[in-house]
């Protein structure tokens, strides 16, 4: 069981003005791809951790495991199934399958249980949903105890009642984190979940990236902080120029890489 990018290429801009939604990469005039022939797999329980200068891909390869995005060329794969070559109600399964945590927390105006609640709400049916609500109406609704479990992964189960508005930034990426475990997806995707955190906030992400991975969901972390990826992953993928030019267990590629790019780029030598 796997979520696999198989030979990816992508440009930035999704639309080269012709509708079909292709740049160059299948013969239109849009702008160069962002990356070419990228293939990256990760398993269930397995922590992935895509390193790379900004501007080189990471977040839009993210998207593209995340469905949220067709590549120009190749496909996307959710447990043997090709996403793109899926109907649209089998798509939105697969894609459900998938969550994802943005380097903004993105809160709703309510309180914190709602939030990481939302996440559920939506990948119900339109009659669970009206259900739910109806029962809300006349105050016979209880919170679903995988709202208090993934609150309590991240530390906040205390918080539950509180205003989301209220929260610190580190705060508010825990929950949004925890939004993102509560309807237990297989996978989950993380665009530098940590980038703007204190210590205290990034060593809580961190050990709720392991306990995803006990769970047997297999987590990709795009990020800049590479002591972070040595932390937290079983394998690194490094996305320099338009490729990722190496991909391996995690210690091998910080200790002996086998691209002499990887090398210069985890010593600063290479500069981008």
């Amino acid at each position: 069981m796997s979520l696999d990018a198989r030979r990816i290429t992508h440009a930035y801009d999704d639309d080269n003005g012709d509708g079909n939604g292709r740049g160059v990469a299948d013969g239109g005039t849009g702008p160069a791809p962002v990356f070419r022939d990228v293939s990256l797999s990760v398993d269930r329980g397995d922590v992935v951790a895509v390193i790379g200068p900004s501007g080189v891909g990471k977040t839009t390869l993210l998207r593209l495991l995340g469905l949220f995005a067709e590549p120009d060329e190749g496909s996307v794969a959710v447990d043997g199934t090709d996403a793109w070559a899926a109907g649209e109600r089998d798509r939105l399964a697969l894609r459900r399958q998938v969550g994802v945590v943005f380097q903004e927390a993105n809160l709703f105006d309510a309180s914190v249980g709602r939030n990481v609640e939302y996440g559920l709400r939506v990948r119900r049916g339109w009659r669970e949903r009206l259900r739910d609500e109806l029962r809300g109406l006349v105050g016979d609704r209880d919170r679903p105890d995988a709202v208090r479990e993934a609150l309590d992964v991240v530390g906040l189960a205390d918080y539950v009642d509180q205003d989301a508005g209220s929260l610190s930034g580190g705060e508010a990426q825990r929950v949004a984190f925890a939004r993102a475990l509560a309807y237990d997806p297989n996978y989950l995707l993380l665009d530098e979940p940590t980038s703007d955190l204190d210590p205290r906030n990034t060593a809580v992400i961190e050990a709720a990236v392991a306990d995803a991975s006990n769970r047997d969901i297999g987590t990709v972390v795009a990020t800049h902080d590479m002591n972070q990826a040595r932390r937290v992953a079983d394998r690194v993928a490094v996305l320099l120029g338009d490729g990722l030019v190496e991909v391996g267990p995690t210690d091998r590629v910080f200790e002996d890489p086998r691209d002499d790019r990887t090398r210069k780029f985890i010593s600063g030598e290479l500069v981008y």
